[in-house]
């Protein structure tokens, strides 16, 4: 499925105040839900994808500075998915703290439906933070990088 149809069906949730949506196409199945009071999301394979122990899709966000103390340009990730810093275990990571990126350098990677999607630089600057850890899931709009 089209991660932007995910993203339309969960501001579709998210706006019409529904708890739960599915949605099949073809052989592909999603699952979006509303979680507690907070509004976050949950969007999920069917439960015969999973394996068991199913970890849970949403993590605690990380420990970010308030927007209006943060100078610099916040990447957020576009999707709900894992978040890989290198290309492969055991491969260099695609950038460090104080590395120099220009707009389209890659980023990271987001694993979400076994699709693996990398995450470009929409801004060009110097990292200053890495927000997530590495092989730990992420929510949509979760900041990952400060770029100075």
């Amino acid at each position: 499925m089209d991660l932007r149809k995910l993203k339309k069906l969960i501001d579709l949730v998210q706006e019409s105040g529904i708890a739960e949506l599915e949605v099949t196409e073809g052989e592909e199945k999603v699952r979006i839900a509303r979680v507690g009071q907070a509004g976050q999301f949950m969007a999920a394979p069917p439960p015969a994808v999973m394996h068991p122990p199913a970890a849970p899709v949403l993590a605690a966000p990380a420990a970010v500075p308030a927007e209006d103390k943060i100078e610099g340009h916040v990447v957020k990730s576009p999707m709900v998915g894992t978040f890989y810093r290198a290309p492969s275990p055991g491969a260099k990571t695609f950038v460090e703290m104080g590395d120099k990126v220009s707009p389209g350098d890659t980023l990271c990677i987001i694993e979400a439906m076994k699709l693996l999607n990398e995450i470009e630089a929409d801004h060009g600057g110097t990292i200053k933070e890495v927000y997530a850890e590495n092989g730990q899931p992420v929510e949509y709009g979760e900041p990952l990088f400060l770029i100075v």
